[in-house]
């Protein structure tokens, strides 16, 4: 079947139910993107999980951006009651990396192939990351973004599983009001919520809108 296609909620909820009925709680590496996405991710994983937070975001074009957004999560991993335990690990922060990686891809717009060689690169890491751990699973919130594109990160997260052979768990965070409730505890703890995902191209394309 097309990616497309697929309700990855489904797929979540499915696999969450067979690790229930077997009365497990096994580990994940989540890969996130800033505290605002973390945070119903967290929220809602947490319950069958035991999580490691993995920050790897060189697409971040300044450092005191960079800064910033590690700083809130970080906040809100220490402020946030959870079921089970999270841990943070912060991978490098590497910009050269991420311009490299999408040279030649400058002036696609937000939303193509720039931004799928993006979560390449962020997903790639995870899945080393997982492997060298040996995870149970890895993931990502990215999906909670109405502005990514779920079908294409459960895409690549599926291809990177297969490379280093820890299973990728298939989800779309934003089903099921996962945005909306999102932003609600943004609200309630005090958020930085940035208004572009974190790369110059989001930046210039925001400042001309």
């Amino acid at each position: 079947m097309e990616p497309s296609k697929i309700n990855f909620q489904r797929e979540l909820d499915k696999k969450i139910g067979e690790l229930t009925a077997q009365g497990i709680t096994p580990s994940l590496l989540l890969h996130c993107c800033c505290a605002p996405c973390s945070s119903y991710v967290l929220e809602y994983l947490t319950e069958y999980f035991s999580i490691t937070v993995f920050y790897y975001n060189p697409n971040i074009s300044e450092r005191a951006e960079y800064n910033k957004r590690v700083n809130e999560l970080k906040r809100l991993l220490d402020e946030m009651p959870v079921k089970n335990p999270v841990r943070f690990a912060e991978g490098k922060y590497d910009p050269e990396r991420y311009y490299e990686t999408v040279k030649g891809y400058e002036d696609i717009p937000e939303g193509g192939e720039r931004c799928f060689r993006c979560y390449r690169l962020r997903l790639a890491e995870t899945a080393d990351f997982a492997a060298a751990g040996k995870y149970d699973y890895f993931t990502t919130t990215l999906s909670i973004s109405p502005l990514k594109n779920a079908a294409k990160l459960n895409e690549i997260g599926g291809e990177e599983s297969a490379r280093v052979e820890i299973p990728y768990l298939y989800s779309d965070f934003k089903k099921r009001e996962g945005y909306k409730r999102s932003i609600v505890l943004s609200q309630t703890y005090g958020l930085y919520r940035q208004d572009y995902c974190g790369c110059i191209f989001s930046k210039k394309e925001r400042d001309r809108r």
